[in-house]
């Protein structure tokens, strides 16, 4: 069996190394996607523990819908990365403080070597605690972090597309708690009158941020309803099964082409994947130290390898 064991997470290895080499779509199977997000999610703890910062929670709440875009939907070109986007899916993290996964699924796809990981909010590295574009990481077109503004940004380019006849897609993602933001609802409206329909914006909707439940910090109430009523299409979906982020997304990209913009409110548990860290606000910005360190690692199967 150990010799089995061996040869089954050599090959997987294998064929995701390939996989990542390849310039555009990197459509993968299902054990393929399941083994892709475990060692994310090893990723995204070692990395904040060796930083002692970080925000692991809503990492390991998002890897499953960014190991979807970027291992099965998105046409990219990581060993070609151009700020530009032309020609490519563009996808834009609003809320930047999710950096370990962002720059895991990078790594992993690509963009930049895995070892880089190691360096994870170092001073004078590329991997600083929120992606910025001073530090010219492939991958990273905007700086992001200061909350409620990746959907201006994300509705400029897709206008800009549009206007280019490019017929690639502009991909956001956003906290529940960072609608909060006013800006959020400009963006919104302006989508909306302007027709962005090559726009998708999910939103991870884990009801967690700094301070406790977004319910009980500042309610957003019928959600569904309130970005409904400003002229978008809405659709929901389960934030953990691949099969059904996939299905979504595929959705989403059907109903675009309409004159409307569309949003995906996507249900995920903060800390996914770590029983003492799921549905915890807690673990927004807090790193786990050696022992907790050691026993997440323990519920994740390495399956890539660790950096």
């Amino acid at each position: 069996m150990g010799i089995i064991k061996f040869w089954l997470n050599y090959r997987i290895r294998k064929i995701v190394i390939l996989l990542t080499s390849k310039k555009e779509y990197c459509i993968v199977n299902k054990l393929q996607l399941e083994n892709i997000s475990a060692q994310v999610r090893r990723d995204i703890i070692r990395m904040t523990n060796f930083a002692k910062s970080g925000h692991p929670g809503g990492s390991l709440g998002c890897t499953d819908l960014l190991t979807v875009l970027f291992f099965d939907l998105m046409k990219i070109h990581p060993p070609d990365f151009k700020m530009n986007g032309i020609g490519e899916d563009v996808f834009i993290l609003s809320n930047g403080h999710i950096s370990p996964v962002y720059y895991s699924i990078l790594a992993r796809r690509g963009y930049f070597p895995v070892s880089e990981l190691a360096s994870f909010r170092k001073l004078g590295t590329r991997l600083q605690g929120h992606p910025a574009t001073a530090e010219e990481l492939p991958g990273i077109r905007i700086s992001t972090g200061s909350l409620g503004q990746g959907l201006s940004v994300a509705a400029g380019l897709a206008l800009a597309k549009k206007s280019h006849k490019d017929q690639r897609f502009v991909f956001v993602l956003q906290g529940d708690g960072e609608l909060q933001e006013g800006q959020n609802w400009e963006a919104f409206m302006f989508a909306a009158h302007h027709k962005i329909d090559n726009l998708i914006s999910i939103i991870d909707c884990n009801n967690k941020q700094i301070d406790g439940n977004v319910d009980d910090v500042m309610s957003l109430k019928n959600l569904n309803a309130k970005i409904e009523s400003f002229g978008w299409i809405v659709l929901e979906m389960n934030g953990h099964d691949h099969e059904i982020i996939r299905q979504t997304l595929d959705e989403a990209k059907n109903k675009c082409g309409n004159l409307r913009p569309v949003c995906i409110l996507m249900k995920s548990i903060m800390g996914k994947g770590i029983d003492f860290m799921e549905n915890d606000h807690k673990w927004h910005g807090v790193a786990p130290d050696d022992q907790q360190r050691d026993l997440a690692l323990a519920q994740l199967k390495e399956t890539l390898g660790d950096f």
